[in-house]
């Protein structure tokens, strides 16, 4: 890996670390973990709906 794809890397690291960190303090904690509840829990909901079950009959072979 070339040197500005280690830079490129490590700057995406570092800021999703920061705003992971910006999120989680403050007031802003509590508005967060009920955002992220309220999608994991749809998403469960949506994988026992089987939304997003794939139908091995429908699938077109070349």
């Amino acid at each position: 890996m070339s040197t500005s794809g280690k830079i490129a890397l490590s700057l995406g690291f570092v800021s999703s670390a920061l705003l992971a960190a910006w999120l989680l303090t403050g007031d802003r904690k509590g508005k967060t973990s009920a955002f992220v509840a309220k999608k994991a829990a749809s998403f469960k909901s949506a994988l026992k709906a089987g939304k997003f079950a794939v139908d091995d009959q429908m699938a077109c072979y070349i």
